[in-house]
C-alpha cells in the first residue's frame, strides 16, 4: 500500500484518476524489474484488525482535514492544489490489484496484517528483499527491507535499512526489537499508552549521558527506551515470556503489550507458540454454505473479489476517505448513496436460500468514512432481500455452476442490486464496460434527487467517449478551471465502480471483472471536461466530439436511462451550473463561482462553494449526520416516488430560492489555467483578464 503514493505519478489527481495512464506506469514500473530478471510479488491490505481500528480511525480523520483544505483550495483558485494536500484518487488500493493481475503479477490480499503476511512470505520464500515504506519491516525479523521512497527506477538503485547494524547500534538483540517497537508506540500500542515508560526512560538517558547530546529528538527517546530495553534482561535471563518480568506494569498494559508484540512474530520465533489462537468463526458463518466461505477466502487472497470475504467472513466492511466536500449540502455522500447497492449486496450473500428469514440475521457492521461520521462506532446495516424476476436460486448455483439459465440468474441478481432488470436486454448488445456505467449512473440518480440532466450528460457522454481515446489523448484535455462539485461526482462515480464490482463478485460475475475497472469506462480529467462543457449548454455533438457514433450510443443510453427513472417517479431535470444561471428552485448564487468571471463566462464550468451561513448543518459532523439518515428514513418511506417532496425535504432553507445568510462575497478567482489550448477548447472567453 505504501507503494500506491509513488506508482501514482498522474498529473491529474483531484478529478477521480487518469486511469490509463496509471496503468501505463504500472506496467513501466513493473518492466523495469522484470528486465533485470527480478521477480514482484505483490500483498494489499485485504483487512483492517479490530485491534487497529482505533488507529485507523485516527488516521482517517486526520485525512479528513486535509480533504476539507484540499475544497477549500478548488473553490477559492479554481485550480488543483500542491503537492502538500496531495490526496490518492478514490479507489485506487480497490483496483490496482486488478491491474498488477492483467498485466501478468502475482498479487495476494491479506486475510490478516499485511506487513504480517510480507514478511513471512518473504522469509519462507527467502525473498531478495521486502519494497516498501513501513519501519515495521525493520522490526520483524525477516529479509531485507528496502525503501522504496528512496527508489530510483531508472537504475533500480535504492537504500537498504540494515537490522543487524541497527541492533548493534542502539545494544539490542533481534528479539527484543518488538518490544521496542511496542513501547515507542506502533499501530497496536497507542504511542501516548507508553508515555510515562519513555519519560522515564529519557530520564535515566540524560543522568547517564550528561553530555550534551547530539541528533534529533526521536533518535535520543529511540536510543533512551533501547537502553530501557536492554536493562530488563540479565545475560543468563531464561524469562520465556513475551513481556519480561522486571517490567512493573499493569495487568491491562501488560496484556497490551504482550498482544502488541505478538504481532511481530513468524513462524520459528521464540514464542511464537504463545501467539494466540485464531479468532473464532463470526456470527455471519452458521449462515453461509462452507463451500461459500472457502471460495470467498480464495477470491479475496487472489484479489479476485471485492467486498464479499469480508461480509460473509466477519460481519464488517469499510471504505476510506473520498473527495468529498463536507461544505456541499447538495450532494450525499458516496456511503449514503451506494447504502441500498451494498444492503441488496449482503442480502444476495446471506439471505439468498434463506426463504426470506432476515430476523435472525445479524447486521453488518460498516466503517465508512464521511463528512460528519464521526466514527466512533459502525453503522449497522442490515441486509435486504434481492428482489429476482424468477424461483430464488441458491448462492451456490449461481458461483458454481454453469449453463445459459444460471447465467441468466446471475445478470438478474447484479441487475437487481442497482434496481436495472430493465437493461437484461442490453447484454451483449452493448459493450459490458457500458452496461456496468449505465447501471451505475441509473443508481445515482435514483438515490441523488439533485442530480441533473448536465450531470448524467457528462457521465455518459464520458463513458462513450473514453473507449476511442488513449492515454496520451487524455492527457492532452486542458482544463480551464476546477469545479469542486465536479471533483465530488468524478469521486462518488469511482467509489461506485467499487460497488459494481462487488455486485458482480457477489452475483457470480456475470461480467467479466476487467470491463468493470475504471480504465475501461472512466478518466476524471475527461470526466471533468465533459462536465464543463455540459453545463455550458454546448450541443450534444460537441459534448460527443462531433462522432455521429458516439452520439448514437450516447442517445440510446440516455433514452433507457430516463425511461427507467421515470417508471420510478424520478424525472431529469435541467440544472446547468453556470454563476449565473437557476437551478429548481434555487439560484446557483450559492455554488460560489469566482465572482471575478463576471457575465461573459457564459456558463462554461463552475466551481462550487457553499457560503457560510444559511445552512442548517454545516459545521457540527452530528447535526450533518442526522440529516443523512433523516433523507435515508424518506428514502426507505417510499422508493423515490413523487420525487419533489423528497427534494424539498433537505434543501437548505430558502425563501425566494435564495439561501438565507448570504452576505458574505465568493472568494477572488486566481486560477492561471484559464487559457484556451487545442481541440478541447473549454476556456471562458474573457473581456478583461480576471483580477489578481
Amino acid at each position: 500500500m505504501a507503494c500506491l503514493r509513488h506508482w501514482y505519478s498522474c498529473q491529474d489527481w483531484v478529478c477521480g484518476g487518469q486511469w490509463k495512464e496509471y496503468v501505463d506506469g504500472l506496467k513501466s514500473w513493473v518492466e523495469a524489474f522484470t528486465s533485470a530478471g527480478i521477480k514482484l510479488v505483490f500483498f494489499f491490505d485485504g483487512v483492517v484488525e479490530e485491534k487497529k481500528r482505533q488507529e485507523w480511525v485516527k488516521r482517517r480523520l486526520r485525512v479528513n482535514k486535509d480533504v476539507s483544505k484540499l475544497f477549500s483550495h478548488i473553490k477559492q483558485y479554481g485550480e488543483q492544489p500542491g503537492k502538500q494536500l496531495f490526496c490518492l484518487p478514490s479507489g485506487l488500493a480497490t483496483f490496482t490489484p486488478f491491474a498488477l493481475k492483467s498485466l501478468g503479477q502475482q498479487v495476494f490480499c491479506s486475510v490478516r496484517e499485511a506487513d504480517y503476511e510480507i514478511s513471512s512470505y518473504a522469509r519462507q520464500h527467502d525473498c531478495m528483499g521486502i519494497l516498501g515504506q513501513d519501519s515495521d519491516f525493520l522490526i520483524y525479523d525477516s529479509v531485507p527491507y528496502l525503501s522504496v521512497a528512496k527508489l530510483r527506477i531508472n537504475s533500480l538503485t535504492t537504500v537498504m535499512y540494515d537490522r543487524q547494524r541497527l541492533c548493534r547500534t542502539i545494544g539490542l538483540s533481534v528479539t527484543q526489537l518488538p518490544l521496542l517497537a511496542c513501547l515507542l508506540g506502533n499501530d497496536v500500542v497507542a504511542e501516548e499508552q507508553m508515555w510515562l515508560i519513555r519519560d522515564n526512560a529519557m530520564v535515566t538517558y540524560r543522568k547517564n549521558n550528561p553530555a550534551p547530546c547530539y541528533g534529533a529528538p526521536q533518535g535520543q527517546v529511540v536510543l533512551a527506551v533501547a537502553q530501557f530495553v536492554s536493562s530488563l534482561y540479565s545475560r543468563d535471563d531464561e524469562d520465556t515470556q513475551l513481556v519480561p518480568q522486571s517490567l512493573n506494569v499493569s495487568a491491562a498494559d501488560k496484556e497490551l503489550l504482550e498482544n502488541g508484540i505478538c504481532s511481530y512474530l513468524l513462524p520459528g520465533d521464540k514464542g511464537f507458540e504463545l501467539v494466540s489462537s485464531p479468532p473464532s468463526a463470526s456470527a455471519f458463518e452458521k449462515h453461509v454454505h462452507p463451500e461459500i466461505l472457502k471460495a470467498c477466502r480464495e477470491k479475496h487472497v487472489a484479489a479476485e473479489g471485492f467486498m464479499v470475504y469480508s461480509v460473509v467472513c466477519a460481519g464488517v466492511t469499510e471504505c476510506s476517505n473520498s473527495l468529498e466536500d463536507e461544505e456541499d449540502t447538495e450532494l450525499l455522500p458516496q456511503a449514503i448513496v451506494y447504502k441500498t447497492c451494498r444492503q441488496r449486496v449482503y442480502g444476495l450473500l446471506l439471505l439468498l436460500g434463506q426463504d426470506g428469514r432476515t430476523e435472525d440475521f445479524p447486521a453488518v457492521k460498516e466503517w465508512f468514512v464521511f463528512p460528519g461520521n464521526p466514527l466512533k462506532e459502525p453503522d449497522m446495516v442490515h441486509p435486504v432481500p434481492v428482489t429476482l424476476p424468477c424461483d430464488q436460486p441458491s448462492l451456490d448455483l449461481l458461483w458454481f455452476h454453469g449453463g445459459p439459465e444460471v447465467s441468466g440468474f446471475r445478470l438478474a441478481a447484479f441487475l437487481s442490486i442497482f434496481d436495472c432488470q430493465e437493461y437484461s436486454e442490453l447484454c451483449g448488445a452493448i459493450e459490458d464496460s457500458l452496461l456496468a456505467a449505465l447501471c451505475l449512473v441509473t443508481h445515482i440518480v435514483l438515490q441523488v434527487q439533485t442530480l441533473s440532466q448536465e450531470d448524467v450528460d457528462a457521465y455518459l457522454s464520458q463513458a462513450v467517449c473514453l473507449r476511442l481515446k488513449s492515454s496520451q489523448e487524455l492527457q492532452q484535455i486542458e482544463l480551464p478551471l476546477l469545479s469542486s462539485r465536479a471533483v465530488q461526482l468524478g469521486s462518488l462515480y469511482v467509489r461506485g465502480l467499487g460497488h459494481v464490482l462487488g455486485a458482480n463478485t457477489a452475483s457470480g460475475c456475470p461480467l467479466p471483472s476487467l470491463a468493470l475497472m475504471p480504465w475501461h469506462c472512466f478518466d476524471g480529467r475527461l470526466f471533468h471536461s465533459k462536465y464543463l462543457l455540459a453545463h455550458s449548454g454546448e450541443e450534444k455533438t460537441e459534448l460527443l466530439g462531433n462522432d455521429e457514433s458516439c452520439l448514437s450510443l450516447f442517445h440510446q443510453l440516455k433514452e433507457k436511462l430516463v425511461e427507467t427513472c421515470g417508471r420510478k417517479g424520478r424525472v431529469l431535470r435541467s440544472r446547468p451550473k453556470g454563476p449565473h444561471t437557476g437551478g429548481i428552485g434555487w439560484r446557483d448564487t450559492h455554488s460560489d463561482f469566482p465572482s471575478s468571471l463576471g457575465e461573459s463566462w457564459r456558463g462554461r464550468g463552475e466551481t462550487k462553494r457553499a457560503q457560510q451561513g444559511g445552512w442548517e448543518w454545516r459545521e457540527r459532523g452530528e447535526e450533518r449526520r442526522s440529516n443523512y439518515e433523516h433523507r435515508d428514513r424518506l428514502r426507505s418511506g417510499g422508493e423515490l416516488g413523487g420525487g419533489s417532496q423528497y427534494f424539498n425535504s433537505f434543501r437548505p432553507n430558502c425563501g425566494d430560492g435564495q439561501p438565507q445568510g448570504m452576505s458574505r462575497p465568493p472568494k477572488q478567482f486566481r486560477g492561471r489555467s484559464h487559457h484556451s489550448r487545442g481541440r478541447y477548447r473549454l476556456a471562458p472567453r474573457w473581456s478583461q483578464p480576471p483580477a489578481p
